[in-house]
């Protein structure tokens, strides 16, 4: 892993870290989301085609408090280019210590291992310098990639979440997949930021 730590990375691995978004993002964000529309529709609550192309970016922005909901695009290594997000959203604290993860990968990368990746590190993030005790992904259950996704990385099925997200007008009944920090074990690949 020759290539030095890059610019904003809170984890990185092999071909990929995660980094917050930033301003200067918002016209490769909107051409991603633009090129995957039809990719992401069946299991994304996309902004409606009215909305105006920034509206999905600026709503990542505002939602990005780096407390409760940390926003995170997955970036390639190899050369920056925004591939996908995984956010960490509604982080309970106190008693609890568990989020839940939002992720998704734009159409021109998907099936090539990056969310593979990206997943590995966000779980390395949330039980690492996050220090959360739980964390949860909702999956369709049709959306087979994803569902497969969150099994190869060892999440638990715990049930289902009934009309758990809307999307394209209707309410979508969602998996329930959930991983402990005992249940991690951190890839020798993940590296954290240097101290």
């Amino acid at each position: 892993m020759g290539r030095p730590w890059p610019d904003a990375a809170v984890v990185a691995g092999p071909r990929t870290y995660l980094r917050p978004p930033r301003e200067s993002d918002r016209v490769p964000f909107r051409q991603l989301v633009e090129a995957s529309r039809a990719f992401l529709a069946p299991w994304e609550p996309l902004a409606p085609p009215d909305a105006g192309p920034d509206h999905r970016f600026e709503r990542l922005l505002a939602a990005d408090d780096r407390k409760r909901n940390l926003k995170h695009f997955v970036c390639s290594l190899e050369d920056d280019r925004l591939l996908g997000c995984m956010n960490v959203n509604n982080v309970v604290r106190g008693v609890g210590q568990y989020a839940s993860l939002g992720y998704w990968i734009g159409a021109p990368h998907a099936g090539q291992g990056y969310m593979t990746e990206a997943l590995q590190l966000a779980l390395a993030f949330v039980f690492g310098p996050l220090r959360l005790h739980r964390i949860e992904a909702n999956v369709r259950p049709e959306n087979e990639a994803s569902v497969a996704l969150v099994q190869r990385a060892g999440f638990r099925l715990e049930g289902r979440s009934l009309r758990y997200l809307k999307i394209a007008g209707q309410w979508a009944d969602h998996e329930r997949y959930a991983m402990l920090v005992d249940e991690y074990e951190r890839p020798a690949f993940v590296r954290l930021p240097p101290n």
